[in-house]
């Protein structure tokens, strides 16, 4: 009686912290549809062709944590200088050196940042996005601020991307603070509801930001490339929406490629609860060719081209203490496995991509693309790098 009494116990213990891990960390949103979605993931097949396009989304913040202006340019002239020294020597499928996203904050500009990022990003080396953290806002000071910034990044430094056919300005954005569409409880760090109409009507053509888990801001959509459009009246616009390929878009919709995010089993917590794996690179979370088998899992696809897994990552890597981990040997390192691996499996392909790219060929496999990855990069939005 006494071993069972100890096991209803330990039992009763067990799912009370389970209990308060799912609220503590904010599952309850999510933590269904990932159940109900379980058929979905898993590996490749043994001899199954594969092709990870992989893309870091970094919430590129020079001025992070009250850094004055000197501060933010020897962050971003650390990485102008570390970039090409540590990875220049890497090469994927299409023979392309490692691409990073860097999601600039409007709030955060100075042209001595933007145009060393630019001098890198002509070198081959990545391309500049749309970041942007408000508060407080409406709808007409956001779409100022996002105008206001576009124009800059493409008149002054030559930046974003332009339509293919209609020659507009696009751009990709991640909302500051995964607040999009004024996705907390308490209203705070947007305060714009229709967030998805105006990034639409302003030449956003892709959001990347997603997952935010464990912020409470994380939507209960998630694995999924997928269209969402403006419901008026109402935050979370984004929380609804059509899977990619389900249907035509429509004109007001807006595309999200989401991140990964899985319970990893393989890594516990006191040997016993899975950890979440959200695609975030830290110093606590330093990229490997083990996590990258668990963002494959997640299966975020284009359903059309089944071969390509869409792996975007998510980093903070402005600030020093993320320089060891984004620009140093772990970063290093995840890139000779990287190559290593696709050595030693003749059937896995890796290839880097910004999130231009990432979303020209989610475009491309809507539209029924059956040609290589390196062949539709530029399917449907161009870089400017190239023109001014």
């Amino acid at each position: 009686m006494e071993i069972l009494a100890a096991l209803g116990a330990l039992t009763l213990a067990g799912a009370g912290f389970c209990a308060w891990e799912v609220r503590r960390k904010e599952m309850s949103r999510w933590l269904w549809p990932y159940v109900a979605d379980r058929g979905r993931r898993r590996l490749p097949a043994a001899g199954e062709d594969v092709h990870v396009l992989l893309c870091i989304a970094d919430h590129f913040e020079p001025k992070a944590e009250g850094a004055d202006i000197a501060t933010g340019l020897s962050r971003v002239q650390k990485w102008v200088d570390e970039y090409p020294r540590q990875f220049a020597r890497f090469r994927d499928a299409d023979g392309r050196p490692p691409r990073y996203s860097f999601f600039f904050p409007a709030e955060e500009y100075e042209p001595e940042y933007l145009d060393l990022l630019a001098d890198l990003c002509r070198a081959g080396y990545g391309e500049v996005e749309v970041h942007l953290h408000h508060d407080g806002d409406t709808a007409a000071g956001f779409r100022a601020k996002i105008e206001s910034f576009k124009k800059i990044l493409v008149e002054r430094h030559g930046l974003l991307g332009r339509d293919r056919v209609t020659g507009d300005i696009r751009y990709a954005f991640i909302h500051g603070n995964w607040a999009l569409c004024n996705s907390r409880p308490d209203g705070r760090l947007c305060g714009v509801d229709n967030e998805l109409e105006i990034l639409q009507s302003t030449g956003c053509c892709v959001d990347m930001t997603f997952p935010s888990a464990p912020d409470v801001t994380q939507p209960p959509i998630i694995n999924r490339i997928y269209y969402a459009k403006n419901i008026a009246g109402q935050p979370r616009s984004h929380e609804t929406g059509v899977t990619l390929s389900e249907s035509a878009p429509a004109n007001d919709e807006l595309l999200l490629i989401q991140g990964p995010l899985v319970l990893d089993w393989g890594r516990r917590k006191w040997g016993i609860f899975p950890r979440v794996e959200n695609g975030c690179l830290q110093a606590s979370q330093p990229p490997s060719v083990a996590r990258l088998e668990t963002w494959m899992r997640a299966r975020v696809q284009a359903s059309p081209r089944p071969d390509w897994i869409f792996v975007k990552l998510h980093a903070h890597g402005a600030p020093e203490d993320a320089h060891e981990v984004l620009l140093g040997k772990p970063m290093v390192r995840f890139h000779e496995e990287l190559a290593e691996r696709a050595r030693r499996d003749p059937h896995f392909h890796f290839h880097y991509v910004t999130a231009r790219e990432m979303y020209n060929l989610a475009k491309a496999a809507e539209a029924g693309f059956r040609g290589a990855v390196g062949e539709a990069r530029d399917f449907r939005v161009a870089s400017n790098l190239n023109v001014y």
